[in-house]
């Protein structure tokens, strides 16, 4: 039986595989649990009582930065007072209308914002005092910024202890860089690319993301955009959060791509069953399995979308602009897929778990 490419190969005009968003977090290993912040503030010459003295200091630098920033680049910081009314896509789509999409710093966002930090505690029983991890809430910011390599990011910095950072950047926006950079034509639309003028050589441009380059880069943004980490004895550790990594099969036409899409979609949601979902994610569906699974159909304004899921990664398949037919695979817990790494334990010792 003859694949879907090799089918309607005439009506096709290229294919690639590429990232698209990625999250990923960063966090200090010393003092990200309740231990191991009590022990550094006391080290500090703090009682762990005092622990708001010794963060409200650092949240004041952290504010200050902001201000310095946007001031250095001729910008105001937007606070969000609702962000169920606000989308800050929608906002930034504006400003780089306006703005241009040159390198540097482009907005800074501010919102009240769920965070986790510690709160002291005295247990009567053991006559011991502790630092208990808590959820709470302080003023997050959002720098917003065009990166030479990377292009549109953002940086999501708490301005209360431990200072865990949440970065942005999507995979065919480093790839549309590239492109440039090699000379090789291209239309890109939102996330996607319309045209390429050679598609195989992007594809090995996309097969090559640069992890050093990235991780050389998150460091940076650090130091610039969370100056507290200045006062702390280590430097950021990344892990990704969360990822999307997106097939796009580019139609000539429309017209061309209808027929196919519906056929697909029709087909999908009536033969595809949990147990077919579980192998597409490269694991086996037995009674231990506890999360959802299953499919869905969705009619959204663009367009309709088939939605395959099993815990917190999924499969979707849907026509983008009528004209682009993507498979995309979303990771919204990386911890849904096991890899055997070292793993640092807080008594020092190290193990491959």
């Amino acid at each position: 039986m003859s694949s879907l490419l090799e089918r309607y190969t005439k009506q096709i005009s290229g294919i690639l595989s590429c990232f698209d968003r990625i999250t990923i977090t960063g966090t200090l290993p010393g003092v990200c649990y309740g231990l191991g912040m009590a022990t550094f503030i006391m080290s500090k010459g703090y009682r762990i009582f005092d622990y708001p003295h010794f963060v409200e200091p650092l949240r004041d630098e952290l504010r200050a930065n902001a201000e310095q920033l946007a001031n250095r680049n001729n910008l105001s910081i937007e606070f969000i007072r609702s962000a169920n009314n606000f989308r800050k896509e929608d906002r930034l789509r504006a400003i780089l209308k306006e703005r241009g999409e040159h390198p540097g710093l482009v907005h800074i966002f501010s919102a009240m914002e769920t965070c986790g930090s510690f709160a002291p505690h005295y247990d009567k029983l053991t006559q011991h005092t502790e630092l208990r991890y808590k959820e709470a809430k302080c003023l997050h910011y959002y720098f917003y910024f065009i990166d030479e390599e990377f292009g549109l990011c953002y940086l999501r910095v708490p301005t209360w202890a431990p200072f865990r950072l949440l970065f942005y950047c999507n995979g065919h926006n480093w790839l549309a860089g590239q492109l440039k950079k090699q000379g090789i034509g291209f239309t890109q639309m939102d996330n996607t690319f319309k045209r390429i003028d050679d598609w195989s050589k992007a594809q090995t441009m996309a097969d090559a993301f640069p992890i050093p380059s990235l991780h050389r880069a998150l460091d940076r943004f650090a130091q610039e955009y969370c100056p507290v980490l200045r006062h702390f004895s280590n430097v950021y550790h990344w892990s990704l959060y969360q990822t999307e990594y997106a097939t796009d099969i580019v139609f000539k036409t429309q017209n061309d791509l209808g027929p196919v899409y519906e056929n697909l979609s029709r087909t999908a949601i009536h033969t595809v069953k949990p147990d077919h979902i579980a192998t597409f994610l490269g694991r086996k569906l037995d009674g231990r399995f506890k999360d959802e699974i299953g499919n869905q159909f969705q009619t959204r304004i663009q367009g309709t979308c088939i939605h395959h899921h099993m815990g917190p990664a999924s499969i979707k398949l849907y026509d983008k602009f009528g004209l682009i037919l993507r498979i995309e695979t979303t990771v919204n817990d990386l911890t849904f897929f096991r890899n055997h790494r070292t793993v640092e334990h807080r008594d020092g010792t190290s193990e491959v778990k």
